[in-house]
């Protein structure tokens, strides 16, 4: 995936801390999307894509899910 060039948006809190959790773990996109998968969650590329950056809102299924796969406590990913 390209690297992100448009602003965050304002849809969700907790996308900009999956992002940087997700590169500090070393994880590339399509590696969450696949595990995602595996775990039962309906998510494209694009579709997560636009959740780290802030571009559409994020279940709570989904945010379950992202911090089980990234090994965090899901306050973490709404940390300020």
């Amino acid at each position: 995936m390209k690297p992100r060039t448009l602003p965050y948006g304002d849809k969700n809190i907790c996308g900009a801390n999956i992002e940087r959790i997700r590169k500090e773990t070393g994880l590339k996109q399509l590696e969450v999307v696949a595990q995602l998968q595996v775990l039962g969650i309906d998510i494209n590329p694009s579709s997560y894509s636009k959740l780290e950056g802030q571009r559409r809102m994020a279940s709570d299924i989904e945010v379950q899910a992202i911090a089980r796969i990234l090994n965090v406590p899901i306050e973490e990913l709404f940390a300020e």
